[in-house]
């Protein structure tokens, strides 16, 4: 899919990634790119909030493979949600610093959202006020 010039809107936690690449119309649908299994998570199946688990396991294929999926994009808004050690999002944006620098200069922006409440409808809606509060 060809994203060249197009405004992407990414929403990422530990487990999975959402990839609007195709705009922020009412009923687009994302691409989802979902984390390894961690080799220990059958030990946390109780614990809904993941954790626990071993901070960053299977983050650089995770990351590489949200990263490929961004290469074209012309401008980048992540939403995600945590705090410190916790936050996907930081994580990520600290990936794209390190290994795709281009892409990480194509980051707007990066809103912390409770993601977990949040339909996709309300997460497109939260992407076009995003984007018609910073018009280009």
């Amino acid at each position: 899919m060809d994203i060249s010039e197009k405004f992407v809107v990414v929403t990422i936690t530990k487990r999975e990634a959402r990839v609007w690449a195709t705009g922020t119309a009412k009923g687009a649908a994302p691409e989802k790119i979902f984390a390894p299994a961690s080799p220990n998570e059958h030990h946390h199946r109780n614990d809904p909030e993941g954790h626990g688990r071993g901070e960053g396991a299977g983050e650089p294929a995770y990351f590489g493979d949200i990263a490929k999926a961004l290469s074209g994009a012309s401008e980048i808004l992540i939403i995600g949600h945590g705090d410190g050690k916790s936050s996907a999002m930081l994580h990520f944006i600290q990936y794209l610093e390190r290994k795709h620098a281009d892409l990480a200069k194509k980051v707007v922006d990066a809103l912390d959202e409770n993601l977990e409440a949040m339909t996709e409808t309300q997460i497109l809606a939260k992407a076009r006020d995003w984007f018609a509060a910073h018009p280009r």
